[in-house]
């Protein structure tokens, strides 16, 4: 039977401690080739994939082309998420959230994991360096390439990983 202390102790640990920690190392992307890849690369052509993790903090815009797959939901959706983006013929997944140190760290670690499991040699998981903040904070050519960009948002800087 479960105590006061133990329940409180369980509700006070992070969504992510319920799951392993991502044995892969995390390799991070540049917002310059990011923005270089969506500058030069025909949505139809592309064979990446952004996917912003942020949930309760998915505010302040997020980059052109982006899905929103928050980052709780990926631990138990990850077999299916890699299926469809191997069936998609993406050969880079980029991962972000804030700061693409907390959430995006995980989530390019664990699809990391799965791609290595797979024996896949041609995925790639990677982390936007810098993450949303420090692509809105890069300036106009960078704000240009977000949707629903909100100004006071980003003035603010709540929003992280």
């Amino acid at each position: 039977m479960a105590t006061a202390d133990t329940t409180a102790s369980a509700a006070a640990a992070p969504w992510y401690a319920a799951y392993p920690a991502p044995k892969s190392e995390v390799v991070t992307i540049s917002r310059e080739e990011v923005l270089d890849l969506l500058k030069s690369t025909p949505l139809e052509k592309r064979d990446f994939v952004l996917v912003d993790l942020r949930r309760n903090d998915f505010e302040g815009g997020t980059i052109r082309g982006s899905i929103n797959l928050p980052a709780q939901s990926l631990p138990l959706t990850l077999p299916s998420v890699y299926v469809m983006f191997k069936a998609a013929g993406l050969r880079k997944v980029i991962f972000y959230c804030g700061s693409s140190t907390g959430r995006g760290s995980r989530a390019t670690g664990w699809l990391a994991d799965h791609i290595a499991d797979a024996g896949d040699k041609e995925m790639k998981s990677l982390a936007l360096a810098g993450g949303i903040k420090g692509w809105a904070a890069a300036g106009a050519e960078y704000v240009e390439w977000m949707d629903g960009y909100d100004a006071a948002v980003w003035a603010k800087s709540g929003t992280g990983c």
